[in-house]
């Protein structure tokens, strides 16, 4: 593989130029962008997927909308459906995306749409709604956000990256520089103080730009279609775990942490599942999936014990309020 990848470095100096030059016709107003009179918030990174920006988006309307009406606005990757949808909790996931799905679940009140031309969801989704949040837009130039707030991973940084095929990033990272606000996710719950410090140094963000640090919050109690058993109650079985997302290695360390006995089986990000795959997993006594991946197997898999651990964000070192305050004064500042 890392051979493979030497061999396509030309091609990503190609892809990196042709992003560059596009990055600067915008910049430069050769293309048209729209702004708003309203918050319309970008929640995306420079990478290919794995960065948290569901639980980012999760966390960003668990106290936005306890003073805005907010909104969700994703393209709604896998879908099989075209143009705008506005999601239901009767929708599923081949006609929405799991994680447009799995926002709806967990905010019922509130109005999550998909649309691949964000200008249009926009314009679908203002008339009853003060903030937009945009998820995984940060590339989607033809719309500029009122604020950016990128993410890049903590094992996983930007500026260890290189362009695809390569490497993983979808655009050069003098991108970040239109980041508001960077935030590195996944860290370990512990970081020495001294460590930030280098990584903020290393980063080199701008003065007016935020950093902050976050890790991943896991849930105690895990969750199937019918009921619910605290995370202990997988402490004496062999179970399944089943993961088709980008970057599952968090959740896997924190399992084998946490002394849970457990076979593994990985799948590419959004993976439909096949129906010999379903029959395979039918076939197991207890599986374990992430929450994004329990919106495309609920229904489908029906015999047996299928349950979810949810995840959030937690942002360190007594950083959270700050990192409201932040977020909310950026989008008063229009």
């Amino acid at each position: 593989m890392k051979l493979l990848r030497q061999l396509l470095f030309p091609f990503s100096l190609v892809y990196g130029g042709v992003i560059w030059l596009r990055n600067k016709a915008y910049d430069w107003g050769w293309f048209s962008s729209s702004s708003y009179q309203f918050p319309v918030v970008c929640v995306g990174n420079l990478s290919v997927g794995g960065t948290g920006k569901s639980p980012m988006i999760a966390y960003l309307l668990s106290f936005l909308q306890e003073d805005f009406e907010v909104a969700v606005l994703s393209r709604g990757y896998g879908r099989k459906t075209k143009g705008y949808v506005e999601v239901t909790l009767e929708s599923t996931a081949e006609e929405v995306g799991d994680e447009p799905l799995q926002c709806k679940q967990n905010f019922p009140e509130t109005t999550v749409a998909v649309c691949a031309d964000r200008r249009k969801g926009i314009s679908m989704l203002r008339p009853n709604t003060d903030v937009i949040l945009l998820d995984d837009a940060f590339q989607h130039r033809r719309v500029q956000a009122s604020l950016n707030i990128v993410l890049t991973s903590y094992d996983d940084l930007y500026i260890e990256d290189s362009m695809l095929p390569t490497g993983n990033l979808r655009e050069p990272t003098s991108g970040i520089r239109r980041a508001d606000i960077v935030v590195v996710t996944k860290c370990p719950p512990k970081v020495p103080y001294a460590t930030l410090q280098e990584l903020q140094f290393r980063l080199g963000l701008a003065r007016e730009q935020s950093l902050f640090f976050a890790a991943i919050g896991y849930d105690q109690t895990i969750y199937g279609s019918t009921e619910t058993q605290p995370l202990q109650y997988l402490r004496q079985k062999k179970f399944t775990l089943v993961t088709g997302i980008a970057k599952p290695e968090p959740l896997v360390v924190f399992l084998q942490q946490h002394e849970f006995s457990f076979d593994h089986w990985k799948f590419p990000d959004h993976h439909t599942f096949s129906a010999a795959e379903i029959k395979k997993i039918q076939e197991e006594d207890i599986v374990l999936t992430t929450e994004k991946d329990f919106m495309r197997l609920q229904g489908k898999v029906t015999k047996f014990a299928l349950y979810y651990l949810p995840i959030k964000t937690v942002i360190l070192n007594d950083q959270e309020t700050n990192f409201q305050n932040t977020v909310l004064q950026k989008m008063r500042n229009l």
